[in-house]
Formats: structure tokens, C-alpha cells, sequence
């Protein structure tokens, strides 16, 4: 069930956001940054620094295999692939996702190393021991089984394969009851990456991320009139529902960024 109504919710934001200038504006402004490269933009909260270092700690090279899952447009997987040479398998929730990142694949030029499919986190879809890195945005909050997430991103990696990802860890005592979040509460990644067979090398707090976050909700929420007027009221409910939820309980303890290694 949580499952369908994150797709949902995902599948009208993402059916529009091409034609909202003033999404676009807003995030780069208050969350990605006025720096992100052109063409790769995307709706979580990684910088191009945050993005350069989850590059680097990848340790891709031509010819090898990066899975980003919960990829959403995949803006940032696609940037990764086309610095480190890698190819490139995302998957996602939303048939909608899928198809826009397709789509951007291919005006990137990177269709011939670039796929997308659906799945989630605890069902990739994948084969065992067929990537080299895996990667995810901002999305594994979602994930209604972590312990089942962690466990995938093991076995679709090889031995001494790289998992790189930036997430929220949640205060559970205030999201208890609530749908999504409240499925799952992890308050700290940690143990649960060890458990599924990693070593973890950091899991470190973003700096500002609260003030990002708080910035970018809020500038959201006052062009709710434009947003409507270029989205359609669809994606503009659920994009403010989600926001709106989030500003009023709070439900993040920290937002990080986590590196492991596939033992």
C-alpha cells in the first residue's frame, strides 16, 4: 500500500515538472543550487559538491555498472555516468519517472549506457552481483523496509562494490501512525547497513540541510498559485501535501550522506 501511494504521488510530480519554470527556479535557488549543471536538475536536495564527492566515493571507471535506485528523473545518476564512464541502470516506483528519465537519457546523448526500470528498494528487479556501485537521493526515507532495502543493494552488488547515498533519518516517535513514514522509521542507517553485510566508511550529517530544506518548502509553498497554474492542481497537491506534512511535524533528525563498502 505504501508503495502505491508514494508511486502515485511521484508519478503526477514528476508528469509535469518540465513545464514549471518556477519549480525549476525555486529549487535550484534554495535546494540544488544555482551552480547544478544544466540539463541535470532533479527534486532532491544534492548539491554538484555533495554529487562530486558521492562521484568520487563511488570509484567508478568506464565500462563498469552504477544502479541508482528510487532514481526519479535521475538527474544526478545521469551526471555521475557521464563523469566516470559508467553505465547505468535506474529504477523507480513511477512508470512517469521512468519514462522522463529515458527521455533525458537520450537528449543527454547517453541512451546506449542509460536504462531505466520499474522496481523498489527491496525488489530492484536486478540480477545478483551485477553492479558496481549503487547510488540513491534523498528517496530511501520512503522505503516501507529498510532492513529489505539494505539486503537488495547487497545483492546486486559484487564484493568490494560501493553504496553511496544521501538520506533522511527520522525522529520515529513523531511519525508514528502516520503513512509512509511512519511504516519504517529508521533513526540511524548504520546498523542496518552492517547487518546487511557492509562496512560502513561515513555516515555524516549534511551541513545546513535543515535551512535548505526549510528555505526551499517555504519558498514552494508561496508560489502555490503559479505552481498550480503550470503543474495542474494534481502535482501541486501532492507536491505541497508532502511539504506541508513535513514543515508542521518535522519529522527529520538529520539528513546524510553514507558511504559502505559490499563486504
Amino acid at each position: 500500500m505504501e508503495n502505491n501511494i508514494v508511486a502515485a504521488g511521484y508519478d503526477a510530480v514528476f508528469a509535469e515538472p518540465g513545464n514549471s519554470p518556477t519549480l525549476r527556479d525555486l529549487w535550484r535557488r534554495h535546494a540544488s543550487g544555482l551552480d547544478f549543471p544544466d540539463g541535470f536538475d532533479h527534486i532532491s536536495f544534492v548539491t554538484i559538491s555533495q554529487l562530486r564527492v558521492m562521484a568520487e566515493e563511488l570509484r567508478l571507471a568506464p565500462g563498469r555498472v552504477l544502479v541508482d535506485v528510487g532514481c526519479g528523473m535521475a538527474g544526478p545518476a545521469l551526471w555521475v555516468a557521464r563523469e566516470t564512464g559508467a553505465g547505468l541502470i535506474g529504477v523507480d516506483l513511477s512508470s512517469v519517472a521512468v519514462a522522463q528519465a529515458n527521455a533525458r537519457a537520450g537528449r543527454l546523448g547517453l541512451q546506449d549506457r542509460a536504462r531505466f526500470t520499474n522496481g523498489s528498494f527491496a525488489q530492484t528487479g536486478l540480477t545478483a552481483a551485477s553492479a558496481d556501485g549503487v547510488m540513491s537521493e534523498d528517496a530511501l526515507q520512503y522505503a516501507p523496509d529498510k532492513r529489505a532495502a539494505f539486503s537488495e543493494f547487497a545483492r546486486i552488488l559484487r564484493p568490494g562494490g560501493r553504496l553511496v547515498f544521501a538520506a533522511f533519518e527520522l525522529e520515529p516517535e513523531r511519525v508514528a501512525g502516520l503513512p509512509v513514514l511512519g511504516d519504517d522509521p529508521v533513526a540511524d542507517y548504520r546498523p542496518l547497513m552492517q547487518e546487511a553485510g557492509f562496512t560502513v566508511d561515513a555516515c555524516d550529517e549534511v551541513p545546513g540541510w535543515l535551512d535548505a530544506l526549510t528555505a526551499a518548502y517555504a519558498a514552494v509553498l508561496e508560489a502555490g498559485n503559479a505552481l498550480t497554474a503550470e503543474m495542474g492542481a494534481a502535482a501541486t497537491a501532492a507536491l505541497l501535501g508532502e511539504i506541508t506534512l513535513t514543515l508542521q511535524i518535522r519529522p527529520y533528525r538529520r539528513r546524510v550522506l553514507a558511504i559502505a563498502t559490499r563486504n
